[in-house]
């Protein structure tokens, strides 16, 4: 049940920061998007906002006995490398070049 409770919180965690693409909503065919300055720290201060309220909820995890705090540090240093990967990247997520196919 333990193990249940901590790829929930784990997927809950990874999968929240992953855009969601329909089906229905193609991307632009073009891969060399370049954002102003400004537009970068827009984004900076969401996804520091964003890492933030996911280390509290980390922080209720551990609290609540649900994941332990090697797990909540493990967690924790991927999201912010995550964080400095999008930083060095400009913001911009990199596109997948494959489609996902869901099983209906």
């Amino acid at each position: 049940m333990r193990k249940i409770m901590i790829s929930a919180a784990a997927a809950f965690l990874f999968m929240s920061a992953t855009p969601v693409l329909a089906e229905n909503n193609p991307q632009p065919k073009t891969k060399d998007v370049q954002l102003t300055s400004q537009q970068k720290q827009e984004l900076s201060v969401l996804y520091k906002e964003m890492l933030a309220k996911k280390k509290e909820i980390l922080s209720k995890y551990v609290e609540y006995g649900v994941l332990s705090k090697t797990e909540s540090q493990n967690i924790s240093s991927h999201m912010e490398n995550r964080y400095q990967h999008m930083e060095q990247n400009g913001f911009v997520p990199k596109r997948h070049c494959h489609k996902m196919h869901h099983s209906k």
